[in-house]
């Protein structure tokens, strides 16, 4: 018989290890329900706050948008002084004095010394320029928005895009669904006419065609499970994780929409709040910056300059004197293009057409804008209306097999109209899916074009 050494601390060790197996098998803190072998479980709201947090199309907006908020502080240190600092040496070589042209050379030292040098600092304060400096700051700000607007529409579509492809694997995963029972129903249907053909009650013609049904059947189920991996990468690109997850959706089609109601202050205020409306609207505010600075070059400007050196030798009194000396000077410094009359002309009259044009194109996608949100309110509205009539056709369509089937398991119909009787259940089912997920593709539509996705 075995013995083995007890020890009082061993009891505890392996109760600490089994604890730590347990919380290491186990997801903490997950917003996505991990369904071991099978992959994640994904709603619809996650997998859109996904994609809006991680994908690349977004991390590539946020680092323009850091960009720009750099180039605005740019401008606005443009409005310190300039102050440069300078230094230099020389060392002169001898000094050669040329008389009758180049027939007598005499050479001696440079007076007062072969050497040379100046240390100094001078800065330059802009006082006023005409608004320059404003419209630059102004329009490094609309840069700024613009950019940040890129970013917000950005997310948007990349939210849309997923949204929709998510609402494609669900009507797949539902396809799936309702195809593994056509399936079962089929192979139910092929043994039961196998039955009858034996007992000599049906032809072989029916049970070649209840094989031949059964089989387009398993053909169309594995082309459903294609489509679904294909759809399953798309998503996985548009969320930005490995091809390899698996995203299950943990929605179902029938899930709540919203009223209509709702939906009527989003559509209301779409010509405004729109992406292309803001776009332009910030574009104006551009173009108006650029308006006022080519303004300001037709207006003079004011500047303090100063400056402190030291220099040697001191060329300040003849003859020049070998010793160093430090000077230094204050000034204001007032300057007007002339040319600025006739060379800004044509500019500002360009700038200004451009605003003019910018703020009629303003008008244009206000209308786009609205036109484009009454239409996806109309067809909001029959989405649902649809809804309603396909549940009440999956309904009668179910009760209508039922009763086909029953008649030709009693011989009192053909097996023509047993498939046709499957094929329409199959597809009242189908269609009540797609009526459910178009109504929530075109909700998302509403959000997007009205800016608010």
């Amino acid at each position: 018989m075995y013995k083995y050494a007890y020890n009082g601390k061993e009891p505890f060790l392996i109760i600490a290890l089994l604890l730590l197996s347990f919380f290491l098998s186990k997801p903490i803190n997950v917003s996505a329900q991990v369904l071991a072998g099978t992959g994640y479980k994904v709603s619809l709201a996650e997998a859109v706050q996904f994609a809006k947090s991680q994908n690349k199309w977004l991390l590539a907006a946020n680092i323009g948008q850091d960009a720009s908020a750099e180039d605005r502080k740019d401008a606005y240190r443009n409005a310190l002084p300039t102050v440069n600092a300078s230094a230099s040496y020389q060392r002169f070589s001898g000094l050669t004095l040329f008389t009758e042209g180049l027939n007598h050379a005499n050479t001696g030292p440079r007076k007062p010394s072969s050497n040379s040098a100046t240390l100094g600092i001078d800065a330059l304060f802009n006082i006023y320029s005409g608004g320059k400096q404003r419209a630059f700051e102004s329009e490094a700000n609309s840069r700024l928005s613009l950019a940040k607007l890129n970013t917000r529409e950005q997310a948007g579509n990349i939210a849309l895009q997923t949204a929709n492809q998510y609402l494609e694997l669900l009507r797949l995963y539902d396809l799936r669904k309702f195809i593994g029972e056509q399936l079962k129903r089929a192979q139910t249907r092929l043994n039961n006419i196998r039955s009858l053909y034996k007992n000599q009650k049906v032809t072989r013609s029916d049970v070649l065609r209840a094989e031949v049904a059964s089989s387009n059947v398993a053909l169309s189920l594995e082309q459903n499970e294609n489509n679904i991996s294909i759809a399953n990468q798309k998503l996985d690109v548009l969320i930005n994780v490995p091809d390899s997850v698996m995203i299950i959706p943990a929605d179902s089609a029938g899930m709540r929409k919203p009223d209509i109601a709702s939906l009527l202050p989003l559509v209301g205020l779409g010509d405004v709040s729109s992406y292309p409306v803001q776009r332009v609207t910030e574009n104006i505010g551009l173009q108006a910056a650029k308006l006022k600075g080519i303004q300001s070059g037709n207006l003079p400007s004011f500047s303090l300059y100063a400056a402190y050196g030291l220099n040697y030798p001191n060329y300040l009194f003849f003859p020049p004197v070998d010793q160093a000396y430090s000077i230094g000077f204050i000034g204001l410094k007032v300057q007007y293009s002339i040319s600025s009359i006739y060379q800004n002309r044509s500019k500002l009259t360009a700038s200004k057409l451009r605003v003019k044009e910018l703020e009629v194109q303003k008008e244009a996608y206000r209308d786009d804008a609205r036109i484009l949100l009454k239409s996806y309110a109309i067809r909001y509205a029959e989405a649902l209306k649809r809804i309603s009539v396909n549940e009440h056709s999956v309904a009668q369509a179910q009760v209508n097999y039922k009763i086909v089937n029953t008649k030709y398991l009693n011989q009192l119909s053909l097996l023509t109209d047993l498939l046709d009787a499957d094929n329409l259940y199959q597809e009242s089912r189908f269609n009540l899916v797609k009526a459910q997920t178009d109504a929530l593709a075109i909700y998302y539509h509403i959000l997007y074009s009205s800016g608010n996705l």
